[in-house]
């Protein structure tokens, strides 16, 4: 291989990858540098809570103004398979994680790590990468941005549901202020968006400068993730400790097989049910992925861990690539499917 091919080879993963290296990037700044001189200007915006509201309403108008309410009027017709991907995003993931937590108990999970696995548990589907690796997959995106939509628009009633449901926390817990909030900056933020798409010419505009948007989006949740790794380090060293490798790995562990445990679930349960493989696809994918930007938020809102949802969306980017592309080119149409 020549240095030419070496230089675009490296450009072509850096292009896929540069989130996920930016990630681990400010996690460490986030988790090493708290407490520093240099960071303190940055450690005062991250005490701000408008400036993260703000930030969270940023990043979902953004992530939000690509979508084409056409498609989702469309899939509407036939609604089972985004119904099943719903139930499988709002109800399967949340009970199967409180059994996961429930079962390792605290002799493997510490209290904290728990709280963060069970918020993580209860936010809606990634408004972005779903409909994203359900089109590479060779799946109906259209299906994956009707589940996003109703996962997002229905959470400040869904996740403040299972957050009381599952922690018990109802006495520390303002449920009415967190639907307050998860509605004013993350639900309003979408209907602006779309309702700015009526515009013929700037929802055009929207379309064409997809990859843009989706980035200055990327952009904004490592801005709340700083500020997330800010507040979680301090905590641990007002505690005056800081994580077991064994435990976080026991995380790691833990929410991956949660994310291939609901994906593989839909896929065959859609399957069952008779649902063409596009369909199939989309349940399985938008079923089992999870949005970092509205779980960091209330990770961060009620003083949970963020290491679960930063795994969780971590997890399901690496694995859903090879999935995605396992289903496109690996496997055939299965018996009574159509073919494409």
């Amino acid at each position: 291989m020549g240095p030419e091919q070496k230089v675009s080879g490296m450009k072509a993963f850096l292009a896929q990858r540069w989130f996920l290296i930016a990630l681990a990037g400010v996690l460490l700044a986030g988790f090493l540098g708290s407490g520093s001189s240099l960071t303190a200007p940055l450690e005062a915006l991250a005490n701000s809570a408008m400036i993260r509201y703000g930030i969270v309403a940023i990043v979902l108008f953004l992530m939000a103004l690509p979508l084409e309410a056409r498609s989702v009027w469309q899939t509407i017709r036939t609604p089972w398979p985004p119904l099943l991907g719903v139930a499988m995003n709002s109800v399967a993931v949340p009970l199967l994680t409180w059994s996961v937590v429930i079962l390792l108990g605290t002799r493997w999970l510490s209290r904290d790590m728990g709280l963060g696995m069970l918020a993580t548990a209860a936010i809606p589907c990634t408004l972005a990468s779903a409909a994203v690796w359900t089109r590479r997959a060779g799946g109906n995106d259209a299906v994956s941005i009707v589940v996003t939509v109703i996962t997002n628009a229905s959470c400040f009633l869904v996740t403040p549901f299972w957050v009381l449901t599952l922690t018990g926390k109802s006495a520390e817990i303002d449920a009415v202020q967190m639907m307050r909030h998860l509605a004013f900056f993350v639900v309003l933020p979408m209907v602006v968006a779309q309702a700015l798409r009526l515009a013929r010419e700037f929802g055009r505009w929207a379309t064409r400068h997809t990859v843009a948007l989706g980035t200055a989006a990327q952009l904004g949740i490592l801005c709340i993730m700083y500020f997330g790794s800010v507040q979680t380090a301090r905590r641990f060293q007002a505690a005056g400790g800081g994580w077991v490798l064994s435990e976080l790995l026991i995380v790691i562990a833990c929410v991956l097989g949660i994310h291939l445990a609901i994906l593989t679930i839909g896929l065959l349960g859609a399957r069952r049910l008779g649902m063409d493989r596009p369909d199939q696809i989309a349940v399985g994918i938008a079923g089992s992925q999870k949005t970092l930007a509205v779980g960091l938020q209330v990770c961060m809102e009620l003083g949970f861990n963020i290491v679960p949802v930063v795994a969780y969306h971590v997890m399901q980017l690496l694995v859903d690539t090879l999935i995605a592309d396992r289903l496109r080119h690996g496997t055939p149409p299965m018996r009574g499917e159509r073919r494409k």
